[in-house]
């Protein structure tokens, strides 16, 4: 009885201990309440917003209303010859294999002649006119180029010209008050910048993809004459000669290549910045060619190493390993073991610096080089020459993609006095079509059609516009013949 009495007894104590200690509890809750609200209460700051929950992400949907109208996509067609690949059923031999000769007599006739080709690309209008920029490489074998607008138009496009150094093309279609894109200044960009791409990936018409600006001015193998913009924005088959656009909506880069261990899109992208573009654009347009300043020096990339043993006090400037004999570099003076470490007042801190510089030079004009030399710095004036080789190529077509079928550029003044004419267009390569037909060759110097002398791509242009039989004067070696040309 006694341990009943006692058991309740705590059991009253325990629950008036309980009750007071949920009251407490209560109050301390309510008087902190109001200060958690207080704190709830407050808008978070546009700074609190952006180192609290991150930055926030730009929104690219300006700019693909306002410049995804001047972007154009860019199908091709053309031939190529076919090669024998072996008989069918039978591997394929080496070509000096005596079995090889023997199945090449049997092959079937589906392996001869010429196979049908198809490709896709992406362009800009950069004049309301109807200019286009795209890259050489997307038009370079085409027979026939169609170039379609968002509004759904299509049009044969004119081939002006084609600049393989840097990869740029320019066409020109049929059209007025057309929509153009805004031309940016691509030094003005800084690595890690948002850019946009719009283009035809897999020919899927405008699609646009994002990414930011990884690298500046990088070389690439056998490019060295564009410092070309790395990014990682997807880029894919079709998007080549796609424009690149800085948060401004302006245009910063043509893209050109991917760097890819399995043909596809790997995270690293390069365009060609658009003020080396527009340069061969005018270039093309005015003249039909483009003109690159030359050194004729050969150069490498200076180690710590070697600028030690040079003196220098850091590895920067481009090491001249060898200068070509005759070269304006030789006639000024510049030597194997110098070092160039500026070009007409320019800083030269990387080897791959210097050739865009030099390129960017009109020929004949006079620049100062800096070196370093046996410890000391030395200035020297060179006359810069013209590079050979790199000429861009105009395409003599008509207003049919081609008409001719052969590509020609203006003489050089030193090809005029050698060849001991006032005016003419070499011819640079002959592809399938009338003028392979009538025999006319690389090499070959149109110097008239139909009686009118011809000193320019549009000049030619013009006199085969219509179709009919056409003469052709041309100067072959020392010798001058007429080739007559019939155009359907």
């Amino acid at each position: 009885m006694e341990m009943k009495k006692s058991f309740i007894k705590w059991s009253v104590a325990g629950m008036v201990l309980l009750l007071i200690t949920a009251f407490m509890g209560g109050y301390a809750y309510s008087q902190k309440r109001p200060i958690q609200v207080a704190l709830s209460a407050q808008a978070p700051s546009a700074s609190t917003m952006g180192t609290r929950a991150g930055p926030v992400l730009p929104d690219f949907a300006d700019i693909a209303t306002e410049q995804g109208p001047a972007v154009v996509n860019i199908s091709v067609s053309g031939k190529v010859k076919a090669a024998f690949s072996g008989f069918p059923g039978f591997p394929q031999l080496d070509p000096n294999d005596p079995f090889q000769e023997f199945f090449k007599r049997f092959q079937g006739p589906q392996q001869r002649g010429e196979v049908p080709t198809h490709g896709l690309g992406s362009g800009f209008i950069v004049r309301t006119d109807g200019v286009v920029l795209t890259n050489a490489h997307v038009v370079a074998e085409a027979d026939e180029v169609l170039v379609k607008l968002t509004d759904k138009r299509e049009f044969k496009a004119k081939v002006i010209g084609i600049d393989k150094p840097s990869d740029v093309a320019v066409l020109r279609i049929d059209a007025k008050d057309l929509p153009t894109v805004k031309i940016g200044d691509p030094k003005l960009s800084r690595v890690g910048e948002w850019v946009v791409a719009i283009g035809s990936p897999f020919g899927f018409e405008n699609t646009i993809t994002a990414g930011i600006v990884s690298a500046k001015s990088r070389t690439l193998p056998d490019e060295g004459y564009v410092p070309f913009l790395q990014t990682d924005v997807a880029i894919n088959p079709g998007n080549s000669g796609g424009p690149l656009f800085n948060m401004r909506g302006e245009v910063i880069g043509i893209n050109s290549q991917i760097y890819s261990r399995s043909g596809g899109y790997q995270g690293l992208s390069f365009a060609i910045p658009i003020d080396v573009a527009m340069k061969v654009e005018r270039q093309l347009l005015e003249h039909g060619t483009v003109s690159r300043g030359r050194l004729g020096v050969t150069i490498q990339e200076l180690t710590p190493d070697l600028a030690e043993s040079f003196g220098m006090e850091k590895p920067v400037g481009a090491l001249v390993s060898a200068v070509e004999h005759g070269s304006p570099a030789e006639k000024a003076g510049i030597e194997p073991g110098d070092v160039i470490t500026q070009f007409g007042g320019t800083a030269i801190n990387r080897s791959a610096e210097l050739p865009p510089l030099v390129s960017d030079v009109t020929p004949g004009t006079r620049v100062t080089v800096t070196v370093w030399r046996h410890g000391k710095t030395k200035e020297v004036s060179v006359a810069v020459g013209e590079l050979n080789g790199a000429r861009g190529q105009a395409k003599a077509a008509g207003g049919e993609a081609g008409k001719l079928g052969l590509a020609a550029r203006p003489l050089t003044p030193a090809e005029r006095s050698e060849a001991k004419v006032a005016s003419g267009l070499v011819v640079e390569s002959v592809s399938a079509g009338p003028a392979e037909k009538a025999g006319v060759q690389p090499g070959d110097v149109i110097l008239s059609v139909n009686g009118e002398l011809v000193s320019d791509v549009a000049q030619l242009q013009a006199q085969v516009a219509k179709p009919g039989k056409h003469a052709l004067r041309i100067l072959r070696g020392n010798s001058t013949l007429f080739v007559p040309i019939t155009l359907g």
